[in-house]
C-alpha cells in the first residue's frame, strides 16, 4: 500500500463534457474511516512561454467567465485525444499567437489542482519565433488579444492582478530565476 493511499470503493459520474469530466468517489481512508472525494478528470494541457528576438515575452489577454473578466496569460491549450504535448504545444502557439517557434524547449510539467483535479500542463519555451505567413485558425469560441512584453512589465501586472493565473506566475519565475543565473 501507497503512503496515505485511499482506496476507491465506488465511482459515481456526474458529468462528462467537452473539456472537464466530474466524478464522486467513495474511498477508504488509512485510518478505515471513509470520505467523499469530488475529483475533475481532465486530458492534460500544454502552455508556452514565448520569447521575441528582442527578449519580450508574448502573451495573450483573454476573458475568463469563471473568473468574470479579462486576464493576461502565457499561450495554453488543451491537449487533444492521443496528442503529444509538444504537437499540442506548437498547436496553441500558432493558433494563439500567429507565430510558430524553431525552437521548442520542454521546461517540465506540474499538476494544476491535485486537490480535486488530475490536470497536468507542460511547460515550454518557444524561442527562434518566425511569424506565420498564414493564419491558423483557432477555437471559435476563443477571443485573445496579444501583448509583447518585457520580464519586469509582466511582474508589474502580476502586482496589479492582471496576471492572475498560477501557470503564468510560473512562467515569470522561471524567466526571472533563468535571469538571475546568467
Amino acid at each position: 500500500m501507497k503512503k496515505f493511499e485511499e482506496k476507491t470503493i465506488e465511482t459515481k459520474p456526474v458529468y462528462d463534457g467537452k473539456v472537464i469530466s466530474l466524478r464522486v468517489d467513495t474511498v477508504k481512508l488509512p485510518d478505515g474511516n471513509t470520505s467523499k472525494r469530488e475529483l475533475i478528470k481532465h486530458p492534460g494541457a500544454v502552455a508556452i512561454i514565448p520569447i521575441t528576438k528582442e527578449g519580450k515575452i508574448i502573451f495573450v489577454e483573454q476573458y475568463r467567465k469563471a473568473l468574470e473578466k479579462s486576464i493576461v496569460e502565457i499561450p495554453a491549450g488543451k491537449l487533444e485525444l492521443g496528442e503529444a504535448p509538444e504537437v499540442t504545444a506548437v498547436r496553441e502557439l500558432e493558433e494563439e499567437t500567429g507565430y510558430t517557434a524553431k525552437q521548442l524547449n520542454k521546461l517540465g510539467s506540474f499538476y494544476t489542482s491535485p486537490g480535486f483535479a488530475d490536470e497536468l500542463l507542460h511547460l515550454y519555451e518557444a524561442v527562434e519565433l518566425e511569424l506565420l505567413t498564414e493564419t491558423v485558425a483557432g477555437d471559435d469560441d476563443e477571443f485573445v488579444e496579444l501583448m509583447e512584453l518585457t520580464l519586469e512589465e509582466a511582474e508589474a501586472l502580476v502586482k496589479e492582478e492582471r496576471i492572475h493565473d498560477a501557470k503564468t506566475m510560473y512562467a515569470l519565475l522561471y524567466l526571472r530565476l533563468k535571469h538571475a543565473s546568467n
